[in-house]
């Protein structure tokens, strides 16, 4: 039940926005090897002067805070992040200095909608 939290300074249409969370819901669900029905995203437009990042150099910021169950071994997530981030640099021109990806992970249970409770992850 991930949250996939953008925050960036691209300006983008909602018909960009709607494809880029489509991109990366079918992103997470291959690299993540999960279904796409509990995957959100949300994309946050921002001011230049709201973000900032020491080495990026002049071009589009994007971060992605990705809040994920706990428990997926490492090479699945870096596999989604730098899936993430070559989409964005090949279809936005985000220059690779400019993309930063966090995962903070929590316990299934701390996941929720309303009528499902995460469990913990298994590889099966």
């Amino acid at each position: 039940m991930p949250l996939l939290q953008f925050d960036t300074t691209l300006s983008l249409s909602a018909a960009e926005k709607t494809s880029f969370a489509n991109t990366v819901t079918e992103l997470y669900t291959a690299e993540m090897k999960t279904t796409e029905s509990h995957v959100a995203v949300t994309i946050r437009d921002r001011k230049p002067a709201d973000l900032h990042l020491g080495r990026a150099l002049e071009g589009p910021l994007l971060f992605l805070d990705a809040e994920i169950r706990r428990g997926r071994p490492f090479e699945h997530k870096r596999a989604f992040a730098l899936a993430v981030m070559k989409h964005a640099s090949t279809t936005y021109d985000v220059p690779d200095e400019n993309m930063k990806v966090v995962f903070t992970e929590h316990p299934g249970e701390a996941m929720m909608g309303l009528n499902r409770v995460g469990g913990e992850w298994n590889d099966e």
